[in-house]
């Protein structure tokens, strides 16, 4: 036998001593076959929903694997969760108001492009159509800002990182709630009020349709440039068909860089030109990793669009208020009051920030290359990429700075507080699983992010909004926790109003 209502009553007591009610314990057992079928069922219920991804290691563009998931959701205090969900409109406006401070951004990168490639060549581009004229006023952001909960500082959720271009995951935490259908599968009707609603595909489609509204072309188009094989195509193709269901006149193209380099250009007016058509709105799922650029060619295409009066989600600007070495200088006394006035805002912002250090060669990077030295595995060790698995821990933190201790490449990295999140412990669905021979229950911890849209004109912000949230888990023994990536595993938020988490 299966007993599910044991399994609830462990994943409720955290192994750091954090303890939580048992509100989720199920007062039902079963056979080992029912538990079988019960779990076939959610992954066909998911990927039929789809809950799908293409797989890594037989790519077919014909074929879907599940995606990966937890079979419970992961305990989360209602208080948190509402607050990472109000901040949100204000790091929208943050986000806005720092990518439009030319002196900061370069203050915060000069070093950093001194020695990091991919920083330098996206500094550059920016830089380029910076002196030139932007062709175009108008911006659009579809953020994420990801959080852990730290059982070192009251419970309270503490900012990872913000994501500003290719904010993955509102589609299929919103289309596939498959702890929804888990609940109601096993008679518990009552818990559904504990899973909160999440419309963040309807909320990321509506910034980007109110963007080409504002482009005021009824003829012009919505262009997604996407990665050479999309592995997370679900989510990507959700966020074309949703528009479509919203706004069944607007047409939207798919296209990687090295299609735009070779396919499209640029008008004498600076119009963006794609399969003949004008194009109103880029929304970029590609380019934010060095690996998307195979060659000149695509840097060329990224330069076109820029340069283009097409409506970037993200511009260029915004692509650099989301790197590492800028969420790290917010971080330092006084300068959030630099771009946000209101002091009620920027001390609730400055709450959710944890320990963030520059190792840039001074007194003050020497001493926080010291305390890593010391002590790696009370830190993260982030270099100035997106998309996981580029973050350093424990004795790695220590050979890396051991390997530049003296050179400028030490520069291009931040050091981070480690967030101590509770564990909990669940079952992780994953595809081509022999579920007879790997059924136990793991320890995890849960990540939650938070979408927000923010569009502007200059300086005037027309919308800016909370619109959704996506939760990932992954196992203690792992340190990145991205989906795309193959760590991390979807998950859904249970909010209890009693959550007494502390260390023994």
């Amino acid at each position: 036998m299966v007993h599910i209502k044991d399994s609830y009553l462990n994943i409720l007591v955290c192994k750091m001593a954090v303890y939580l009610n048992p509100c989720l314990s199920l007062p039902i057992n079963l056979a080992e076959n029912e538990f079988e079928d019960l779990i076939q069922k959610l992954k066909d219920w998911t990927i039929m929903h789809g809950g799908g991804m293409r797989s890594k290691k037989q790519y077919s563009n014909d074929s879907l694997t599940v995606v990966p998931f937890t079979l419970l959701p992961s305990v989360f205090p209602r208080s948190e969760f509402q607050k990472a969900v109000s901040i949100q409109p204000a790091l929208n406006e943050l986000t806005h108001y720092v990518s439009n401070d030319h002196a900061f951004l370069y203050s915060c990168l000069e070093k950093t492009i001194e020695v990091d490639e991919f920083t330098r060549n996206l500094f550059n581009l920016y830089e380029t159509v910076r002196s030139e004229g932007f062709a175009q006023s108008r911006c659009l952001g579809l953020l994420r800002s990801d959080y852990l909960l730290d059982v070192c500082n009251s419970s309270s959720v503490k900012q990872v990182e913000l994501n500003t271009i290719a904010s993955s995951f509102g589609g299929l935490t919103s289309t596939a709630p498959t702890h929804r259908f888990f609940f109601q599968q096993m008679g518990l009707l009552d818990k559904l009020k504990m899973l909160p609603e999440n419309k963040a595909l309807q909320g990321l489609c509506s910034g980007i349709i109110k963007a080409w509204e504002l482009f005021n072309d009824k003829d012009s188009v919505i262009l997604i440039i996407i990665e050479n094989q999309s592995m997370n195509v679900c989510d990507q193709r959700f966020h074309e068909f949703e528009i479509a269901r919203q706004k069944p006149e607007l047409n939207v193209i798919r296209k990687n860089l090295t299609q735009i380099a070779n396919e499209a250009k640029l008008s004498d007016t600076k119009d963006l030109i794609v399969q003949g058509k004008k194009v109103a709105v880029v929304y970029f799922r590609a380019g934010y990793t060095p690996d998307h650029y195979h060659s000149e060619a695509e840097w060329s295409a990224r330069l076109m669009i820029e340069r283009s009066k097409a409506i970037k989600c993200p511009n260029i600007q915004y692509h650099l208020a989301g790197t590492k070495k800028v969420q790290q200088a917010l971080a330092t006394p006084g300068m959030l009051e630099r771009f946000i006035k209101d002091t009620k805002k920027s001390t609730d912002i400055r709450k959710m920030f944890t320990g963030l250090y520059a190792l840039d060669l001074n007194e003050d990077g020497d001493k926080a290359v010291k305390m890593a030295l010391d002590c790696p595995e009370r830190f993260v060790l982030k270099p100035q990429r997106e998309g996981g698995g580029n973050n350093l821990y424990g004795e790695d933190i220590r050979h890396k700075l051991t390997s530049c201790m003296n050179s400028k490449e030490r520069s291009a990295w931040i050091l981070m507080d480690k967030i101590n999140p509770p564990v909990q412990q669940n079952y992780l669905i994953r595809p081509n699983q022999d579920f007879k021979k790997n059924s136990s229950l793991c320890d995890v911890v849960s990540e939650l992010g938070i979408f927000g849209i923010i569009l502007c004109d200059g300086d005037n912000i027309l919308i800016n909004e909370q619109v959704g949230h996506m939760m990932r888990s992954k196992l203690t023994s792992c340190n990145e926790g991205g989906v795309h990536a193959g760590d991390g595993v979807l998950d859904s938020p249970f909010l209890i109003d009693d959550c007494p988490m502390k260390i023994k």
